[in-house]
């Protein structure tokens, strides 16, 4: 497997470590539930979100997982403003991923947060 540089600092070589140095903060498994849930979405889509993601991280997160190779701008040429982004091969990868979240979620954390919807 070849290494490629994206500006990462992975904490340690562990695959779950790395994950999380992908996925584990707290936008970017939102970002690509919405591209899950609606196949593309612009930077003002995401903004609209109930979530309330600031500009300035959704820029980056925006910009990290097209890095990474987990989402890709529908049209290279135009910027990030506007544009629609859409899940790579590797983003789709995720479905069973987030899908399992949402289960867990849904069973265990209901107690402590009644208002849970059903959203996926």
């Amino acid at each position: 497997m070849h290494s490629k540089q994206v500006g990462m600092e992975w904490r340690s070589a562990c695959p779950v470590s790395c994950a999380m140095d992908v996925l584990g903060d707290k936008w970017s498994l939102l970002i690509i539930r919405d591209l899950l849930m609606f196949d593309t979405r612009t930077y003002s889509n995401f903004r609209e979100s109930s979530e309330h993601i600031s500009t300035n991280i959704l820029a980056e997160r925006l910009k990290r997982l097209t890095a990474m190779g987990v989402i890709e701008r529908i049209n290279p040429e135009a910027t990030a403003r506007n544009n629609a982004f859409q899940l790579t091969e590797s983003g789709q990868a995720l479905r069973p991923v987030v899908e399992s979240i949402y289960v867990w979620a849904d069973s265990h954390l209901r107690d402590f947060n009644p208002d849970t919807a059903a959203a996926i």
